[in-house]
């Protein structure tokens, strides 16, 4: 059984539970992204000041670094209601007009996977975020006929982790996009302490360190890493966390001290050993650690790149010297000898 502790992936009822419980509720307990976190709140003030719903936001960005919670911080600095949805879950255009009717002045929508909605969504979209009206065909055939429903004046707010696969005329529509970096070990940190304070996790700083360390820049795993750290503690060891069970823990999770898990190591594996390096494309190294090229790509490769142990080619996926060195493997003469510049295939 593979254990996919560093996914950022859907949570257990009690872990979904202790995650809302963990979310910052305001701006000012928001942890990181200090760019950002300038930008809404000038937005938002001026939107109080105007007494006008905030401008559209659309967040970008890899999974669980808070782009659902900033939703719900705008909502809430703003004294506003939040609804919910989906990309996927909006099939057709009736679907988006019987939640845009429902919405109530200043209202707050969040839509999770944008770049998912169909296109007969979008027709319905636009004018509802550009005009504050709605069109309703009544009928069908020769006899149908359109007629134009005003809408209260709403925010949207798109989540999206594939920004390039949002078209154009969307994009376009949105008074602010905004990506979400990775966060810096000194914000995980505090993250790390903070969560452990609502848990009532006895947690001391070396520990708090080990774990935002190797949290891949995530809040989302660092909590993660927090609770089955925790949960280490309390069975094999004092119940304290400190830099002696976090470590011991984190090894017996498959956590390593770089921070990657199974997962990772088998991606390496797979181009060190089965592909002598590479390049290897990419349905091919998905097929062959059992992964959809999806998760491969939007999940494992925004953290292996950076960290230099992976490169995108024209031709496909190849190891760099700091992967074989970290599987304990001896580098080919044809290896890369560094990484590709920063950003390039962010």
């Amino acid at each position: 059984m593979r254990e996919e502790l560093l996914v950022p992936e859907p949570l257990e009822p009690q872990e979904l539970s202790d995650e809302v419980s963990l979310r910052p509720r305001t701006l000012e307990d928001f942890v990181g992204q200090a760019e950002l976190k300038e930008h809404l709140s000038i937005i938002l003030e001026a939107a109080r000041r105007r007494n006008q719903a905030a401008d559209h936001l659309l967040f970008a960005g890899p999974p669980g670094l808070g782009k659902t919670t900033l939703a719900s911080i705008v909502a809430t600095e703003m004294d506003a209601d939040i609804h919910v949805t989906s990309g996927p879950a909006l099939e057709r255009g009736g679907d988006l007009a019987s939640i845009l009717s429902q919405l109530s002045e200043g209202d707050v929508l969040f839509i999770d996977e944008i770049h998912r909605l169909s296109r007969a969504v979008e027709e319905v979209l636009y004018p509802a975020i550009e005009d504050f009206q709605l069109d309703i065909v009544l009928g069908k055939g020769p006899a149908a006929r359109s007629i134009r429903m005003d809408v209260p004046r709403f925010t949207l707010v798109g989540a999206t982790t594939r920004t390039g696969l949002i078209t154009g005329p969307l994009r376009d529509r949105f008074g602010l996009v905004a990506r979400l970096d990775y966060y810096e070990p000194t914000d995980l940190e505090a993250i790390v302490n903070r969560a452990a304070g609502i848990l009532d996790v006895p947690v001391d700083p070396d520990g708090c360190r080990e774990i935002a360390r190797r949290a891949r820049g995530t809040p989302r795993i660092a909590n993660r890493l927090l609770r089955r750290v925790r949960d280490f503690a309390e069975v094999r060891g004092t119940g304290v966390v400190d830099a002696a069970a976090a470590g011991a823990g984190l090894k017996v999770f498959g956590v390593d001290e770089r921070g990657l898990d199974k997962v990772d190591r088998a991606i390496l594996s797979a181009i060190c050993e089965r592909f002598g390096g590479g390049p290897v494309g990419l349905s091919t190294l998905a097929i062959s650690v059992a992964e959809p090229t999806e998760t491969v790509e939007d999940v494992y490769e925004p953290f292996l790149i950076p960290e230099g142990l992976l490169m995108r080619t024209p031709r496909g996926r190849v190891a760099m010297p700091a992967a074989w060195q970290h599987l304990g493997l001896t580098a080919p003469a044809s290896a890369p000898d560094q990484a590709p510049p920063p950003g390039l295939f962010g």
